[in-house]
């Protein structure tokens, strides 16, 4: 609906008082500020850069920084990871241990989406480079043993007889330099059973940790 000019300077009729009290409180300052603009306008606006400009490109630079190579937080827009991730959960994810060490079983990993790289994907790394994977009467197999611990043992694993790698009775072997990843709510989730392996130059980071919902902040594993 569109508001009429009227609608809109009632709206924010409030921020001119606010506006007053502030310029009255800081007055002497403003005129300071002012007269010295006048005077010296390359003096001041170096002053400015130093005091305001300079902190507040370096602080941009850092944020850009961290949250490319570091950790950055990212949303959960589908039920894929039920329960461990909800829709909507807003979670972090380090960007930097991956550098230094393998991926393990069960790490919640984060990934360019193989059929579209300009997505990231959030799954649980259920395979190896090496490994025979196979989902028999809903469990995983590894190597031709269930993976009878948690987190594993928590989720049932589905069979898809007309995906690429969850029919029934199919081992699947996982390339070298590839992951094989599952959503944890098996039913609901397109994964490696679908579109196949992630290479490891794909993987973005490990999730860690839910920050929003607040009721639902917790680290994860």
């Amino acid at each position: 609906m569109e508001l009429s000019l009227v609608q809109v300077i009632q709206k924010y009729l409030w921020i001119l008082p606010v506006a007053l009290v502030l310029a009255y409180t800081y007055r002497a300052k403003l005129v300071h500020e002012w007269q010295f603009a006048r005077g010296e306008p390359r003096r001041w606006l170096f002053e400015k850069w130093k005091n305001w400009g300079e902190p507040l490109l370096i602080a941009a630079v850092l944020a850009i920084f961290i949250r490319t190579f570091i950790f950055g937080p990212y949303k959960i827009p589908t039920g894929s990871m039920k329960p461990t991730f909800m829709e909507e959960d807003k979670i972090f994810v380090d960007k930097l241990s991956y550098r230094f060490r393998a991926p393990v079983r069960g790490d919640i990993i984060v990934f360019k989406y193989p059929l579209d790289r300009k997505k990231d994907f959030v799954k649980r790394l259920a395979g190896l480079p090496g490994e025979a994977i196979e989902i028999r009467k809903g469990v995983l197999l590894v190597d031709g043993k269930p993976m009878t611990d948690s987190p594993f043992s928590r989720n049932i694993y589905y069979n898809v007889e007309d995906w690429m790698f969850g029919k029934s009775g199919q081992v699947i072997r996982v390339p070298e330099g590839h992951y094989f990843a599952l959503g944890d709510n098996s039913a609901h989730s397109a994964d490696s059973r679908q579109w196949g392996f992630v290479p490891k130059k794909d993987l973005v980071g490990k999730a860690f940790m839910i920050w929003w919902p607040p009721k639902r902040i917790r680290l994860i594993k």
